[in-house]
């Protein structure tokens, strides 16, 4: 197993034990006990983990993780997810896409597709505060990219601040796909990062209709610091293993779901 695999793996059991064991987690890797705390060192090298006597504990950093470990995350679901949002945008459309592991998934399939004139002008515009998602589209000619103003938050690659909602506040969008940390049929999605939701509920606010991409693992959660309430949300794209109770109260209060 690659380093950058073992890492990634470490991470998510610490997200969602909150401590770790060094034998529990060679164990759980396949790996030697001694290579674990090589990685684990590195790790906290790189203050996203706190190590202890015999393995490590959560960090303030580590319920937040940079969105290069985020990436091997569900990434079967996250394409899917991506492909089925990517096909509810109509050529012609403006869309405003936040930075996120799966927003980024459903920017390349936006980029990729076939224009329905056989190429030649432009078949989509597309607003984002991720400097990221930006990159990937600039160089695709038959997409027009808006970048929002504000300051890069290195986490998640997002520009955050009131430059966004300077240049937000001007704008009118058709769509709005949201990645979000957590999204809950009372309190809404949600991030961990109060700067980020900030961010993300001007591209809300600014659009026709929103859009949600979120997995199972994120669906009946609450975070932080909230994007915008339920209502807001027209469309949710989730997986298959979404629980139908969940789903249900989603359903119930018009929000169109799709499980893919």
């Amino acid at each position: 197993m690659a380093a950058h695999t073992r890492w990634t793996r470490l991470l998510e059991i610490l997200g969602d034990q909150g401590h770790l064991d060094v034998l529990d987690a060679a164990e759980q890797l396949g790996c030697s006990a001694a290579t674990v705390r090589r990685d684990l060192d590195e790790l906290a090298r790189q203050n996203l983990l706190t190590r202890t006597r015999g393995g490590a504990v959560v960090s303030t950093v580590a319920y937040d993780l940079p969105l290069r470990y985020k990436v091997a995350r569900k990434a079967d679901e996250k394409q899917r997810i991506a492909r089925a949002a990517a096909e509810l945008i109509p050529s012609g459309s403006t869309v405003g896409i936040n930075g996120g592991t799966t927003t980024s998934e459903v920017a390349r399939e936006l980029a990729v597709r076939p224009e329905p004139t056989g190429g030649g002008g432009i078949a989509l515009t597309v607003v984002t505060n991720a400097i990221n998602i930006a990159n990937e589209l600039a160089v695709r000619p038959q997409i027009k990219i808006v970048v929002t103003g504000g300051v890069a938050r290195p986490n998640s690659y997002e520009l955050v601040g009131p430059l966004v909602d300077t240049v937000l506040r001007t704008l009118a969008l058709d769509y709005t796909i949201l990645g979000v940390d957590a999204v809950h049929p009372r309190f809404g999605a949600a991030t961990h990062d109060e700067s980020e939701a900030g961010a993300n509920r001007a591209l809300a606010e600014c659009a026709g209709t929103v859009i949600v991409v979120a997995d199972s693992s994120k669906l009946g959660r609450r975070a932080f610091a909230q994007v915008c309430e339920t209502a807001a949300v027209s469309i949710l794209v989730t997986d298959k293993e979404a629980p139908e109770d969940i789903v249900e109260e989603f359903t119930a209060l018009g929000i169109d779901v799709l499980r893919v």
